[in-house]
Formats: C-alpha cells, structure tokens, sequence
C-alpha cells in the first residue's frame, strides 16, 4: 500500500455547515455579502480580499475558524458577537489538528454549487482558509504571519516575498522534501498564488509585481516535475500552473512587454493541451486575443478569440462566451470592421444580459457591467466614434468596485483619452487629472501610455480650462521603470 493510499483510508470527517453565518446573511447574495465584508475591512484599516467562493466556503463549513484579519471584520460587523455565536469552532479547537483523510466524493460537487460562483472580485482567499478542509492546520498561525508580511512587506513590489503560503518556495530549483510527492498543500498554494497576483494587480497595477513573478512561475512548473500519486492533484497543478503563466503573462501585457506576454501566454496553451484541460485553454486563447490586439496584430486577434469561443462553447458559461465575443469585436474594430465589430458587440450583450452561472471560472470574476462598458468603449474608440467611446469609457468608470483603483484608473483614463480626441478638452483635462491622482497607488504603463497620448493631443488647447494644470501635473508625474 503507498503513503497516499494510507493516508486516504483514514476516516473522513466531512465539514460541517454553518447555519448561524448563512442567516446573517440574509437575503444578499455571497458576492453582496462579500462586498460589505471587504468595506467593513476598509473602515478598520485591515485587508481582505473577500469573495463569493470565500463566503461559500463559510457557510459550507470548510473553513471551521477564520484568520485573525477576518475576525477582527467579522467582530467588528457583528458587535457583541464572538465567532462561537457566527457559527465558527474556537480556535484552540483548529489549531494544529492532523491531517484527516483525502476528500470525498461529493467535493468537486459542492465547489460547483452556486455559494462558489465569483462574481465580485478576482480576489484571494486568506492563505490558511484555502486549505483543503482534510489537510493538516498545522501551518494555522504561522500562515497568517506570512499574510501579513504579504499585504504589509513594502507593498506590491515585496509581493512575491510571500505570494505563496503553505511553504511552496519561490526558488525556481524547488522541490519537495526528500521522500515525499507534491499533494494537494502545494497544489492549494498555487492557486493562492495565482488569486494573490491577480488581487494585487488590481490594487497597484503590474509594474511593481511583473520582475517579482518569474520565481513562482518557476516553482510552479517545478512541483509539475515533481509528480504526484494523484491525478485530482496532478489536475490542480496543471491548471493552476497554466493559469500562474496566464497570470504572469497578464502582468507583462499589462506592463507593455508584448514579446515575453506572448511567451507566457504560449506556454499555458501548451499546459492546457497537455492536460486537456479545455477551460484553461479558452482562457490562454482569450488573453492572446487581448494581447494581439494591443500589439496591433488585429486579425490575430480575432482567430484568436474566434478559437476561444469554439473551446469554450461546451463549458456552459454565458459570461465567458460573452467576454470572448468582445475580445473579438476588438479585433475588428482593429480592422476597421464597423459592421463585424457590432455584430460581436450584439452577441456579446446578449450573452451578458443571461446572468452568471455556476460554470463560470473563477478567474473572470472582474468581468461584470463596468469591464464590459469599458471594453465597447475601446472597440469605438479604435473605430474613432469618440462620443460614443466616451459615454461608455464615463459609465464604466462609474460602475468601477472601488476595490478595483487600477481598473478605475484605467476606466478614467480612456475616457481622458476619448473626451480628447473627441474635442472636449476641458472635460479631457478634469478626467486626466483625477487619474494622476490615482498614481500613487496603481504602477501600470497601459494607464501612463494612456495619459502621454491624451497629453500630445491635449497641448494644442493649453488655454482651456484645466488643461494646463493638467498638463504640467502630468510632466512633473515621474514614469514607472
């Protein structure tokens, strides 16, 4: 008999739901829930990046007691109240049990349910809430110290630092101890890895993280190396290695390196096919989509998302059928496809307006109403209908989650750049400013490339309102290397 199948064999203890958190909930829907539980953070100056799936995994019972940050939110929306009467076990009673058996078979099933659907936030979980609820708490505490240093070690730049919790290394030889295959910790720290960047990326921009990524990247394909006895595990780390690549690749396509974006990106279309895993490969196709069109290569562009949509048909989600109609639509309002590009818009819409489900992937939780009013508005701007490119540009900076400053940021920066060109300097210039404003905290060369073209177009009309002021904030603003 293996170790795996020893440790298999013990008695499983399946969670437990928590009705008393499931009725403090009441009528809002975990991705609302998850929204005032990430706004309470913010009035008592912690940081969490609360979703649906978290919210979910609560009221199932998988996480028995949170961290110390979610405590201290959950105590501080409930006065009174101590976790015993929300539903949690007292710590002392979680701290440092033993592992507990390998998952049933209901596991994959109560992941489908609709409680996991995220719909609110690329966000992360905290890292000893994400363990699989039969792996060993040992690392209880000290995961939480390892949180902290995360979200307080100097910021976006520090973040791989501690991107993984649970002891995956970022040293790009890494491999487990001697004697003992990859399971599901590693694997679950991957996915943290993945949820982490994909948080800080919407709170700072990628700039600060792209040079920090690598190393994870790195470890990541070398636990694939590593093996398993399991395949649920060998799954899980296909996946979540392919979608590390996407992400990563994300932060290049974002930091303006197209060439070393496309390399990622390839990288993780060939781990899909090697695993078969067509969810993941819809997804590489999309984000090679979106970087082909901004790379300027708009026929690429719609094969690409053209592909997507063929992989994705049979996984049953609207929303990402509606995604990949847009990144089609850009690529022929990249061609100058007028009537191309609103027909992709039609069906992207349509597809929208039939709602989430629960075979939507976690990892397009951001796309929501304000992400798909920005996108059209990229699709006109590039077919140079400015007005039209500038109402949708107002009304996706308006629908922004807060949570979300780099994509605020974003939002009003192509606004800036449509109300420009669409002759309404004045206007350019209040929106332009406000996104300098928002540069403290966001590091993105998207938005700083953004905001230099809106400055070319905008020097002529130094004399209108604000637009000098704008002006010389913007060549004061130093560029992010």
């Amino acid at each position: 008999m293996t170790s795996s199948e020893a440790t298999s064999s013990q008695p499983q203890r399946p969670p437990r739901p928590n009705p008393a958190f499931r009725r403090l909930r009441g009528a809002r829907s975990p991705a609302e829930f998850a929204a005032e539980v990430r706004r309470a953070a913010r009035e008592i100056g912690e940081q969490v990046s609360c979703d649906a799936r978290y919210i979910g995994r609560v009221e199932a019972g998988e996480i028995r007691c949170p961290n110390y940050a979610y405590e201290r939110v959950f105590l501080h929306m409930f006065p009174g109240r101590t976790l015993t009467d929300l539903g949690f076990s007292p710590r002392s009673a979680v701290r440092g049990r033993g592992s507990r058996g390998a998952p049933g078979p209901d596991e994959h099933t109560r992941l489908a349910s609709p409680a996991y659907a995220t719909s609110e936030t690329r966000g992360a979980h905290d890292p000893y809430d994400t363990q699989d609820p039969y792996e060993k708490h040992d690392n209880y505490e000290e995961s939480d110290v390892l949180r902290r240093a995360f979200m307080t070690g100097g910021g976006a730049t520090m973040a791989a630092a501690s991107l993984v919790p649970f002891g995956l290394t970022l040293d790009a030889g890494a491999a487990p101890l001697p004697g003992r295959r990859v399971g599901a910790g590693e694997a679950g720290a991957l996915e943290e890895a993945v949820r982490r960047i994909r948080l800080l990326d919407d709170r700072h921009g990628a700039d600060g993280l792209y040079r920090r990524a690598a190393a994870p990247l790195r470890a990541a394909y070398a636990l694939l190396d590593a093996g398993t006895t399991r395949r649920t595990t060998a799954d899980r780390l296909h996946s979540g290695a392919g979608e590390l690549a996407i992400s990563v690749g994300w932060l290049a396509h974002d930091s303006g390196r197209f060439d070393d974006a496309r390399s990622h990106y390839a990288e993780a279309l060939a781990t899909a096919r090697m695993a078969g895993d067509a969810a993941l490969e819809a997804h590489a196709f999309c984000n090679t989509a979106f970087l082909a069109r901004d790379a300027g290569r708009p026929r690429e562009a719609v094969r690409a998302a053209q592909a997507a949509q063929r992989i994705a048909r049979p996984l049953g989600s609207d929303r990402l059928m509606s995604l990949l109609a847009l990144r089609e639509a850009g690529g022929w309002a990249g061609l100058a496809d007028r009537t191309g590009c609103e027909q992709a818009l039609a069906r992207a819409h349509a597809l929208f307006e039939r709602g989430p489900s629960d075979a939507d992937p976690e990892w397009m939780s951001f796309y929501g109403a304000a992400e798909l009013a920005l996108l059209e508005a990229q699709c006109w701007s590039a077919l140079g209908d400015w007005p039209r490119a500038a109402r949708h540009a107002a009304r996706a900076a308006h629908l922004q989650d807060p949570h979300f400053t780099r994509n605020i940021a974003l939002c009003t920066a192509e606004l800036a750049d449509d109300l420009a060109r669409g002759g309404r300097p004045d206007e350019a210039a209040a929106a332009g400013l406000r996104v300098l404003d928002l540069l403290g905290e966001v590091q993105s060369s998207r938005v700083q490339t953004m905001l230099a073209g809106t400055a070319r177009v905008l020097l002529p009309h130094r004399r209108a309102s604000g637009v000098s002021q704008f002006l010389e904030k913007h060549a004061s603003t130093p560029r992010v290397g």
